[in-house]
């Protein structure tokens, strides 16, 4: 339950006072802090995948969330600072952090959070997501003094993604789909995975898939008469720990079988928690675009 952190201040963050020394952007407009911050509790799990890749320390996270490879920081080496929807506020002061960090899942909280700690909205969403992506990272390297170790990173990303934007024309056409308890779920340009087309160049087998954040719910009928040379797919139960193997299940029917991308191995089985819970962390987004690129790029 939220607290008012003001309160709290009182008695454990009173001596912590920030002044400007750099002013960055973060997605809700400008931010400023005076050091690199030594303590930092992040709310959400993109930015912790990029401190962590970076060889960053984070003291507090939300560990009910930090499944598949971020199981590590379930560990008592890190300080439990609640969910992504429930977060510890008392904790969160407690820590006497340097830095809070907050997701799209938790981007509300920030004037909450500010009391406490300078506290960064590192939320990518919607359109240019890969540009978006670039530019948090390197904002968010900045912060903890690791810009050159950060460009090392990105760079080999954007090899990847140029190499895949090479080969997509001549790939054939692709279909994103999610699956989640026996349901499935398609998703085109301008969608939360649209990136696959926006940004990649990947050629959408069907243009006209509902816009929308879960997807427009499709039939194995669907699949087939869209006919797509390639097939991605989210496994949703896999991706939150409830499940393993339902997608392969799924999928494993007689229509699916008679398609020519299943007789080609044009299914690409995508890990969950990178493109599901993580989205835009830098080993999340390295892990996404490599799974392309090792089915696109020939």
């Amino acid at each position: 339950m939220l607290i008012n952190p003001k309160a709290i201040l009182i008695s454990c963050c009173a001596l912590m006072t920030y002044t400007v020394a750099d002013t960055l952007m973060d997605a809700q407009g400008k931010f400023e802090i005076n050091k690199t911050p030594k303590t930092i509790v992040t709310f959400d799990l993109a930015p912790l995948d990029t401190f962590d890749t970076l060889g960053v320390k984070v003291t507090g996270v939300t560990k009910p969330h930090t499944i598949g490879y971020l199981s590590k920081f379930k560990s008592d080496d890190y300080t439990d600072v609640g969910s992504f929807f429930e977060p510890d506020v008392e904790m969160t002061a407690a820590i006497e952090p340097d830095l809070i960090v907050l997701g799209p899942r938790t981007a509300n909280f920030k004037d909450q959070f500010s009391d406490i700690a300078p506290t960064f909205d590192s939320s990518v969403w919607g359109e240019g997501f890969l540009d978006q992506f670039y530019t948090m990272t390197e904002t968010l390297a900045t912060l903890v003094d690791k810009e050159a170790e950060a460009q090392v990173k990105l760079d080999n990303i954007k090899t990847k993604v140029n190499e895949i934007q090479a080969a997509a024309p001549s790939a054939g056409t692709v279909l994103y789909i999610l699956t989640n308890g026996g349901k499935v779920s398609a998703f085109g340009p301008g969608s939360r995975y649209g990136w696959v087309h926006d940004d990649l160049g990947l050629i959408p087998a069907v243009d006209d898939v509902e816009e929308a954040t879960h997807g427009e719910p499709i039939s194995f009928e669907f699949i087939k008469d869209a006919n797509p040379d390639w097939l991605i797919v989210l496994d949703r139960d896999s991706a939150i720990g409830t499940g393993e193997g339902g997608a392969q299940a799924l999928l494993d029917n007689e229509i699916i079988k008679s398609m020519d991308l299943y007789k080609n191995d044009q299914i690409i089985y995508v890990d969950g928690v990178s493109w599901y819970l993580v989205s835009y962390g830098l080993t999340a987004v390295n892990t996404a675009v490599s799974q392309i690129h090792s089915a696109i790029v020939k």
